[in-house]
C-alpha cells in the first residue's frame, strides 16, 4: 500500500467553501458528481451495495453505518483532504473503492510530484479498482476508476509504450463498460475522446484508425457530449483544449488558449475543481 505510507501534500487552497457538513452535501451532489454520475450513498443505496457486494461487503456495518462512512469520505474529498477520503474508502473494501480512486487519483495528478511516485499511486488506484470490478461488475465507477487509474499512467509512461503493451486496449474497455452503465458519465466521455486524440497524435490518423480504431470525429464527438452534460466543469474545458491540440496543433493553439480560459474562470464546486482551475490558468502562463 505505496500510498498509505509516503506523504501526502496538503490541499494549497482555502477549502472553506467546500465544506459539505450535514444536509449540504446532499444538496450540492447532483452538481457535484455531475461528472462521474456516482449515486448519492444514502441507507438504501448502501444496502444495495451491501447486497451486491456480499462477500466483499465490509464486515460489521449495516447500511445506515455505511452510509455514513461513505457520505464521510466524500466530504473529505471534496473539501480537499484526500489522504483521509482514501483511506476512509480504501477500509471499506471494494464498496469505498469510487471515493478512495478518485481521491488518491486526484491528488497524484496535481499534488504529486514525484514522478515515480506519481505512477505507483496510479497503479494503486487500478489494483482498488480492479477489487471492485470483481465485487461490483454493475457499478460504473468501478470500470471508470480503472479506466483513470490506466489511462494516467499510460500518460506517465507515454502512450507509446501504454500501446506496446495493450493498455491502451484495457482502457478503452473499461471506458465502454463504464458508459454502457451509464450514458451520462461525462468524465468517461472526456476520457474516452482522449483516447482517440492521444492516438492520433501519437502515431498518426492512418494507422491509428486501421490499428487502433481511432477516429476523430469519435473524439469530437465523445468531448462534445462531455461539455454538453457538464458545461461547468473545469476539466470538461481543459480536456477540450487537450484534445485540440493533439488533432490539430499550432493550427488551433488560441482555440486551445480559449478552453483553458474557459476553465479558469469556472466557480469550483470542491477542491478537484479548484485544482483543475488552477491548472488550467497555469497553461495560459
Amino acid at each position: 500500500m505505496a500510498a498509505k505510507n509516503s506523504s501526502w501534500a496538503k490541499f494549497p487552497h482555502d477549502a472553506k467553501a467546500f465544506d459539505y457538513a450535514g444536509d449540504k452535501l446532499k444538496k450540492a451532489w447532483p452538481a457535484l458528481h455531475a461528472g462521474d454520475t456516482e449515486p448519492f450513498p444514502d441507507d438504501k443505496r448502501a444496502a444495495a451495495l451491501i447486497k451486491a457486494a456480499g462477500k466483499a461487503a465490509p464486515r460489521g456495518l449495516d447500511a445506515a453505518g455505511l452510509a455514513e462512512a461513505l457520505q464521510d469520505a466524500w466530504r473529505a474529498f471534496h473539501r480537499g483532504d484526500f489522504q483521509q477520503a482514501y483511506q476512509a474508502g480504501e477500509a471499506l473494501g471494494p464498496v469505498g473503492a469510487s471515493v478512495a480512486c478518485k481521491a488518491l487519483g486526484i491528488h497524484a495528478t496535481y499534488l504529486v510530484d514525484d514522478e515515480a511516485e506519481q505512477l505507483k499511486r496510479y497503479e494503486q488506484v487500478g489494483k482498488l479498482a480492479e477489487a471492485a470490478i470483481a465485487a461490483l461488475p454493475d457499478e460504473a465507477n468501478s470500470h471508470y476508476r480503472f479506466a483513470f487509474g490506466m489511462g494516467r499512467y499510460s500518460q506517465g509512461i507515454s502512450i507509446a509504450k501504454a500501446l506496446k503493451m495493450g493498455l491502451a486496449g484495457k482502457v478503452r474497455k473499461a471506458l465502454e463498460a463504464t458508459l454502457e452503465r451509464s450514458p451520462k458519465h461525462a468524465e468517461a466521455h472526456t476520457a474516452l475522446g482522449l483516447y482517440h486524440a492521444e492516438i492520433i497524435g501519437k502515431i498518426g490518423a492512418l494507422v491509428g484508425g486501421m490499428t487502433y480504431g481511432a477516429k476523430a470525429s469519435e473524439a469530437e464527438k465523445h468531448l462534445a457530449t462531455a461539455l454538453k452534460l457538464t458545461p461547468d466543469s473545469p476539466i470538461a474545458h481543459i480536456e477540450h483544449g487537450n484534445l485540440l491540440l493533439l488533432l490539430h496543433g499550432e493550427k488551433k493553439e488560441d482555440a486551445a488558449a480559449s478552453a483553458f480560459e474557459k476553465a479558469g474562470k469556472l466557480k469550483p464546486r470542491d477542491a478537484m475543481e479548484k485544482l483543475d482551475a488552477e491548472f488550467a490558468k497555469s497553461q495560459l502562463e
